[in-house]
Order: structure tokens, then C-alpha cells, then sequence
């Protein structure tokens, strides 16, 4: 079973990256893989939201499609998302994103463990997906210097990756 999980120190705040993260209809603009996006439901009890969404991921010929229930805790302590399975082409998918403020800045924590149902598709598609993983993290710090700046809001520098 593939699993990837890293923690990185970024010049924003653990509620700025929050925010790009649970952002989820702006993946296609900058995730790896991403293709498609769409929210099916969108529930807020005004502590947690409840969004169901489906992704169509793409890598040359290969194209699928998976649904996921995204859990959004903004006022957990630390801040937390969590992404579970419903249906596509895994055998299982548990992703979840920790956000923990620091001196300027904060600790995004990346974990993800996936099986694909397909021993074919996980052999054609497990070394990509792993790359891809492996950037997520990249991808959503570029994500915040794009809309918050090169420094943050915090006004700090980045110190990389710790993982």
C-alpha cells in the first residue's frame, strides 16, 4: 500500500494555507494530476463543513475519476482537513492535511495512503502518483505565494522541507 506523509515550515499562516488547501475547487488550476473538480454537496454546521467532490485526474492516455467526502475543521485545534473514500478506481484513499502556526509561520503536515483496486492500474499509475504526492505539498506553497505573496502575511522565510 503506497502511503507518502511530510511536514513542511512555510512562511504563512497555519489559517492562510487552510484556506488554499480547502479551497478544493481551485485544484485543477495548479494540483498535479488535476483535471477536474466538482463539488456534488456542500454542507456547514459552523464548526466542520462537509463537502462531497469528484476529481478526474489524467496522466497521458490514462483517465479516471474518484469521489471523496472532504471533512473541513477550521476551529480544530490544530486546524484539520480530512479526506475520505466514496468511490472511483482505489481500494482505499485516507488523506489527511494538519495546519500548526509557528513562529513565523506554520507546519503543514501531508499524509496519504491509497491502494488501487486494479493491480494493472496501480502498476501503471503507483509510480506517478507517487511523484505527484511527493508535490502536492510544493504545489499548494507555491498555491499561497501566488495569492498571499513571497513572504506571507507573517513575513518570514521559507525553511523547506523537513520531511
Amino acid at each position: 500500500m503506497p502511503r507518502f506523509e511530510t511536514t513542511r515550515r512555510v512562511p504563512y499562516s497555519a489559517e492562510q494555507m487552510f484556506a488554499i488547501v480547502a479551497d478544493i475547487e481551485k485544484y485543477p488550476q495548479f494540483l498535479p494530476m488535476c483535471e477536474s473538480l466538482k463539488v456534488t454537496s456542500r454542507k456547514d454546521d459552523g464548526v466542520t463543513t462537509h463537502v462531497v467532490a469528484t476529481m478526474g485526474i489524467g496522466y497521458k492516455a490514462i483517465q479516471e475519476s474518484f469521489t471523496t467526502r472532504v471533512v473541513l475543521s477550521p476551529k480544530a485545534s490544530p486546524p484539520l482537513i480530512e479526506v475520505a473514500y466514496l468511490d472511483g478506481p482505489f481500494h482505499h484513499l485516507d488523506n489527511r492535511w494538519r495546519f500548526t502556526d509557528r513562529e513565523n509561520g506554520s507546519d503543514i503536515h501531508f499524509f496519504i495512503d491509497y491502494q488501487f483496486r486494479s493491480a494493472m492500474l496501480g502498476l501503471v499509475m503507483g509510480t506517478v502518483f507517487d511523484k505527484a504526492f511527493r508535490k502536492f505539498a510544493e504545489a499548494f506553497e507555491d498555491r499561497a505565494r501566488q495569492v498571499y505573496g513571497p513572504l506571507g502575511r507573517v513575513g518570514a522565510e521559507s525553511s523547506g522541507s523537513k520531511a
